[in-house]
């Protein structure tokens, strides 16, 4: 929009003097209420007197926002217009692919074509690809990125046509880093600047990013968050993100991390405090006189966990740290001058010990007290189930029996799981009691006891030798350590505990320590900075001789690339059901995530990580037990290797600097001989190819006319799933392995995929067909349609009710005409910001999804592809209401919608097989008119793509 079009109806427009440079720039203090926002509603203020359109942004509602009432429930419907948007390869192939495809939509509803393109600047990192099939070798880097770039040559020759056929679109290749990472240190700007009309505008930067942890950039006080793949398009393609003004919750962090406490033990402790507080679909917003000793690498590692406490963002204001850290990380002192000159100027620079600083008022206020910090670890299925590092044997032997095989199975939320029983005796295994292994299910092994009867101190342990590839002979049982991972951009962002596992490593290995051979260790920094600093601090060796050798730069085992365990390990605890773990400094933890041999999994700091690997068992308490026997004979306490923050702090300011960070970006979007080598297709359409299983045209468009269809009620729906609480979007659109005997599996052989090529669905996401046999196939989700069960499979009713894979009965319904629908728990979509977990969801029938509650990105993403997300009464569930799922359903009320209006509930009412009727007003969770937009014309794509058709 151009200056004369802009309304500026508060006369908000003005100059800045930056180093010789003049900026135009949108006044806060023109709006009354301004000057005591939170920093976060700042930001958003700034963006609705930028965007002031008189029509999508009006005066009124920036008037709305700059009278803020703090104590309010949201009910105020804005447009927020992000900046830029980043994306990682995992979603960013399929938003390219729509986007593609939209190219070739728009022609046939008679538009321009050159119309679909990016509005505003799309980066995209690749960072989702890589998987640890090789590790502790010296080429393990090597050898793992040419397999990546094997498996993966499809999917990167399209993004490189992208690249070249859409403006304002860049690809970071393989092999540089984790997106968040990267955005951190080098894409955010900070302050974003934009010509207009011959003038520099100058505004901050924000973003929405196709990750849940796009919120680690909060920590350089950018505002940002994780979207939807698809409403991440849209973004590209100019349409705000509607939201309502939130509630923001103040948090002051006070006191000093005490000697032995990490980064991510505070932020273990942040996510348990804030998930418990009840956060879902607020700001959190860090502030007061302790925000300045907060190091912005550990300011990075609380934001990107929002996604676990569940809050929109965890922003840190701008101060002299957060410019400290882009003059280090190599932006230009020019830029570093802007950021410092616009956040005073606007009042927002964060310094409460300035004459005349306001401090903002909050809708809710906590407080932590750092030196309050204990030694953590979480798990062993969420990252907001923290466990004190002193209580985590006890905590490990409390949960076993909801793991080990012996069991009595039952259900707890989404995934199978097995009965509490007594709490478990944990013996050496020279004492252990015998279990014959590879006894059945159904059989007892001789001597054993059934059912009930076997004594908890049984199950509690299965040792069972293993014959290594090296011809060595070893034991293990439940609860070994078999992953031992140093991954994700939570973590290996931050040098005090990337430093501090090196260190630790080092120690080790000066006193003789060596891992356990069962474990598999792998390091995937999140950039080439961290193995920089490694190499000139002399560290690297020390972590080689554990075996956490560099695997790659990329997200790895946070994401369930953490590649198959060793033959003779997976066979072991497949024959012998162990329960084995996983220990990894990641954000991500969920049941099936991380290896499909591995039933728990735990979160702890790098150096924690490398500890696990030297004692290979989670039965085990670091602060009675030796973690192994130096070669002196005398025993060595974890306390006698842990490194001291002056140690750590020393590496850091003898090895990093500014030049590291310049050279190490210097050509960051120009990748490798490999990336360059790529044969780059041309052209402003895509040439598809109909034999890619990576790659092809989805079919959302299919048919599409300029006018949406009437919005219509549901009739005779049948259900899919019945779920319980905390279904993740893993357990509806997994990520990680395929496993062979699965729709998606027999799709891949059927076109001449052999099963050593599967990859993951992540990296197949590019692909509908993949993906829509890979919905709600997760090897832990549950459905409560059957008993006993777990995996992608429910009831069939057009063939009598028996079991099927969810696709196959998915297609049978639609082939019959019967529309689905999914009852679910609580926290209905938590977890990642997956896109496909809605398209999945759609493609497969599903009308109307039913849960007791609904994470933020999800309950969009499904109004994104013109799913309902419906919720039950309040205090109700389908369990309260006596919902069986062999129902039918009709949903009555719908069709108001079609008058633009939104109704607050529609009438739910089931039909049993006898004929009983259950009847219920739910509520829709359409929460804005733009969401009502979105929702009347079948998806978020279609409506922009008719806005993109009539322009």
């Amino acid at each position: 929009m151009t200056a004369g079009q802009h309304p500026d109806s508060f006369s908000s427009r003005s100059t800045l003097e930056v180093a010789g440079t003049t900026y135009d720039y949108y006044r806060l203090d023109a709006v009354e209420g301004a000057a005591d926002l939170p920093f976060s509603l700042k930001v958003l203020l700034e963006n609705l007197l930028r965007t002031e359109d008189g029509l999508n942004v009006t005066a009124d509602a920036v008037r709305a926002l700059g009278g803020w009432q703090a104590d309010a429930e949201p009910d105020v419907e804005i447009q927020f217009t992000p900046g830029r948007v980043v994306m990682q390869d995992f979603t960013g192939v399929p938003c390219i692919v729509d986007l593609a495809t939209m190219r070739e939509a728009v022609v046939d509803l008679g538009g321009d074509p050159a119309k679909v393109n990016p509005l505003a600047p799309a980066e995209l990192v690749i960072d989702h690809s890589v998987i640890v099939d090789s590790f502790g070798t010296p080429d393990s880097l090597e050898l793992n990125m040419a397999v990546e770039y094997e498996r993966n040559r499809e999917r990167y020759q399209f993004l490189r046509w992208g690249q070249t056929a859409f403006s304002d679109f860049v690809v970071v290749p393989p092999g540089v880093g984790i997106v968040h990472q990267v955005n951190l240190e080098r894409l955010a700007r900070g302050v974003m600047t934009k010509e207009v009309d011959g003038r520099t505008v100058a505004y901050p930067d924000t973003l929405v990013g196709t990750d849940s942890h796009t919120t680690m950039i909060n920590g350089i006080g950018v505002l940002g968050w994780g979207v939807g793949g698809i409403e991440a398009e849209a973004a590209m393609l100019g349409q705000p993100v509607s939201m309502l003004i939130p509630r923001v919750v103040g948090f002051r962090l006070s006191g000093e991390i005490p000697v032995g406490v990490t980064a991510t033990d505070v932020v273990l402790t942040i996510t348990e405090q804030l998930r418990r507080h009840g956060v879902v679909g607020k700001f959190v917003e860090f502030y007061g006189e302790g925000v300045a000793a907060v190091p912005l690498a550990n300011r990075a590692t609380i934001g990107n966990m929002s996604p676990e406490f569940g809050s929109t963002c965890a922003i840190f204001p701008v101060d002299e740290v957060t410019t400290e850290y882009l003059r280090l990380t190599g932006r230009s002192e020019q830029q570093v001058a802007l950021v410092e000159a616009y956040a005073r100027a606007q009042g927002m620079w964060h310094d409460p010990s300035a004459e005349g600083y306001t401090e903002p008022r909050f809708s809710e206020y906590l407080e932590l007290d750092l030196s309050t910090v204990v030694p953590s670890i979480a798990g062993p299925k969420r990252p907001q189930d923290r466990i004190a590092l002193s209580d985590a044997r006890e905590g490990f032997l409390s949960v076993l029996p909801d793991y080990a095989g012996d069991a009595d199975q039952t259900q707890d939320g989404g995934v199978t799981t097995l009965a509490d029983q007594a709490s478990v005796e944990s013996f050496p295994a020279s004492d252990a009691p015998s279990i014959t292994p590879g006894a059945a299910d159904d059989e007892p092994a001789p001597g054993e006891a059934t059912g009930s009867q076997v004594p908890a101190q049984t199950r509690a342990s299965r040792p069972t030798s293993v014959r290594m590839a090296d011809g060595t002979t070893t034991e293990i049982d439940h609860g070994a350590v078999v992953i031992a991972a140093i991954t994700s951009c939570t973590n290996t962002s931050n040098p005090t505990v990337m430093v501090a596992a090196a260190l630790l490593a080092k120690k080790a290995v000066e006193r003789g320590l060596d891992r356990k051979p069962w474990v598999k260790t792998s390091l995937a920094p999140g950039s080439k900075v961290v193995m920089d600093y490694y190499e000139k601090a002399g560290l690297t060796p020390y972590l080689d001789k554990l075996g956490f050798n560099l695997v790659g730069y990329g997200c790895t085992t946070c994401i369930g690339n953490s590649g198959p365990l060793p033959t003779e390990v997976s066979e072991a605890v497949q024959a012998n059901d162990l329960a084995v773990v996983s220990v990894l400094s990641g954000n991500r933890n969920f049941e099936g995530r991380i290896n499909p041999d591995v039933k728990m999994n735990y979160l702890a700091s790098p150096p924690l990580v490398v500890a696990y690997s030297l004692v290979g068992t989670m039965d085990f308490d670091f602060d009675s037990e030796p973690v192994g026997t130096a070669t002196d004979g005398s025993p060595v306490m974890l306390a006698d290797i842990w490194p001291s923050p002056e140690e750590v702090q020393q590496v850091i300011d003898s090895t990093i600097d500014l030049q590291m960070f310049a050279d190490g970006y210097a050509d960051v979007f120009a990748g490798d001989q490999r990336w360059q080598s790529l044969p780059t297709p041309e052209g402003d359409t895509f040439a598809w190819d109909a034999g890619s299983t990576y790659v092809r045209k989805p079919p959302y468009f299919d048919g599409m006319s300029m006018d949406p269809a009437p919005v219509a009620d549901v009739t005779g729906a049948r259900v899919l799933a019945l779920l319980g609480d905390s279904v993740t979007t893993d357990h509806i659109s997994p990520a990680g392995a395929i496993k062979p005997g699965t729709p998606a599996a027999a799709y891949l052989e059927a076109n001449g995929v052999a099963r050593t090529d599967y990859n993951s669905y992540g990296s197949r996401r590019g692909n509908h067909e993949v993906m829509i046999r890979g919905t709600f196939a997760n090897i832990r989700l549950r459905n409560q349609l059957l008993d006993g069960v777990q995996g992608g499979y429910t009831r069939d009713f057009t063939s009598g009710g028996g079991q099927a894979f969810i696709y196959d009965a998915a297609q049978h319904y639609a082939e019959a005409g019967t529309p689905l629908v999914v009852l679910a728990g609580k926290e209905y979509g938590s977890g990642s910001s997956r896109d496909w977990a809605a398209k999945g969801t759609a493609l497969l029938g599903v009308t109307v999804v039913v849960a007791e509650s609904f994470e933020r990105i999800h309950r969009s993403n499904l109004i994104g592809m013109g799913v309902l997300p419906l919720q039950f009464p309040a205090g109700e569930s389908a369990a309260s209401l006596g919902l069986t799922g062999t129902e039918t359903f009709d949903v009555t009320g719908i069709t108001a919608l079609q008058d633009g209006t939104t109704p607050r509930t529609v009438r739910v009412v089931a039909r049993s097989e006898a004929g009983e009727e259950t009847s219920f007003d739910a509520v829709v969770r359409i929460d804005t008119p733009g969401e009502a937009d979105y929702y009347r014309n079948g998806g978020i794509l279609q409506f922009v793509l008719r806005s993109l058709a009539r322009a």
